[in-house]
């Protein structure tokens, strides 16, 4: 039986950014993946993901910060454009109407940021930034309707990064620097001996010194037999597509990414490979395990993007299509990147719903943690967490 430096379970945005760190390091790196590559049951398919460096705490801010360099140096290794700046706006509604309070589910993780608490944030971490009026957001981009009583803060180095392209290109290099990476091999049981693991699979058993453990919302059918189960939030996310009449106004050029931060969460991104604007509800709340997930759209979602997306981009046009992915949330919605607790051998990689736009970086430092056991990365605010899920991040 081969063993391996390092295995990584799991090959979604964050398993696929670690065994490609790993394989960098030029040790022996084993990949394993229960469906097939770029499959449909996570949340690392599709099209386009934000990126951006205005975060509200200095973590990560500084961990964004890294992700554009190490997204910087993907496209170097693979020569594939992955980054499209188009500059980014959040709206922050200066109160919340007694409608939109009513519309939030009963235990919803959101609450409500204002403009000052984030701006707060932005000068505390000297990220460059724009307060604008609803006059002035509406005067510089047309396209929307911004409401009176609404404040617009514009970030010039936010954008879009290209979800499964960017997946595949990890995994490209990852073998191309001699990971071996297999699919269709579910992986049933971790078992840590004193200088590894063992890993039962589907397809045989493998031995690693080290397990990246990045399964997702899969994570504690591997963690609870090794008395490490977390708290863990599942929910079936989705977003839709829309057809404007005139779709060139929508364009990267002209159109930027934008987050409204309500009582309820929405986002968008300008046209971006096709002729669409695509516009999500961010934690919606529709409950239901990996096995129970329908990957049927819910109408009453739809129903809140239409209404938000209507008011707020009037020339958004008809819904065309409306695309499901998978949320495991964290307490709090924070990243766990750590070693477990009792298993040292076995590291944990978890994103919370948010952690795309961090992937090359989240991956690089899972893979230093496994292959140096250290990162100069500071991860004190992701240990494994003990409490039950509470607030939006």
């Amino acid at each position: 039986m081969t063993e391996y430096d390092v295995a990584v379970v799991g090959l979604g945005v964050l398993g696929s950014a670690a065994a490609f760190h790993a394989s960098l390091k030029g040790v022996k790196v084993l990949g394993l993946e229960q469906y097939d590559f770029g499959n449909v049951h996570g949340a690392s398919h599709d099209t386009s993901r934000i990126v951006r460096t205005s975060y509200g705490s200095p973590e990560y801010v500084a961990l964004a910060r890294a992700a554009y360099r190490d997204w910087a140096h993907l496209e170097e290794k693979s020569g594939i454009e992955m980054l499209t700046i188009t500059g980014g706006v959040v709206f922050f509604p200066k109160t919340v109407s007694k409608e939109e309070a009513t519309q939030v589910e009963a235990g919803a993780f959101a609450e409500s940021m204002t403009a000052r608490e984030f701006v707060r944030s932005l000068n505390e971490n000297n990220i460059p930034y724009e307060l604008l009026s609803s006059d002035e957001a509406n005067a510089r981009w047309p396209q929307f309707n911004v409401p009176s009583g609404v404040d617009t803060v514009y970030t010039a180095d936010s954008g879009i990064v290209h979800a499964a392209r960017s997946v595949s290109a990890m995994q490209h290099q990852a073998r191309a620097h001699g990971a071996v990476l297999k699919e269709h091999t579910r992986v049933d049981r971790l078992v840590p001996y004193p200088d590894g693991v063992l890993i039962e699979t589907s397809r045989g058993q493998f031995r690693a010194k080290k397990v990246i453990l990045t399964p997702d919302a899969w994570a504690n059918h591997l963690l609870k037999p090794l008395g490490a189960e977390i708290p863990l939030t599942v929910m079936q996310e989705q977003v839709t597509y829309f057809k404007p009449e005139k779709p060139q106004q929508y364009a990267p050029e002209s159109f930027p990414v934008w987050i409204y931060a309500g009582s309820q969460y929405f986002y968008g991104f300008p046209t971006y490979g096709e002729p669409t604007i695509k516009v999500g509800q961010d934690m919606a709340c529709n409950y239901m395990t990996p096995e129970e997930r329908t990957f049927e759209p819910s109408p009453k979602i739809l129903e809140n993007t239409e209404r938000l997306t209507s008011s707020l981009i009037p020339g958004k046009g008809r819904a065309l299509r409306t695309v499901t992915c998978q949320y495991a949330i964290t307490p709090d919605r924070q990243f766990v990147i750590s070693p477990l607790t009792d298993h040292k051998n076995i590291i944990l990689g978890l994103g919370g719903g948010h952690a795309f736009k961090f992937a090359p970086a989240i991956g690089r430092v899972l893979a230093e943690l496994a292959v140096d056991g250290k990162t100069d990365e500071d991860i004190s605010k992701f240990g494994i967490p003990k409490k039950a899920p509470a607030s939006k991040l």
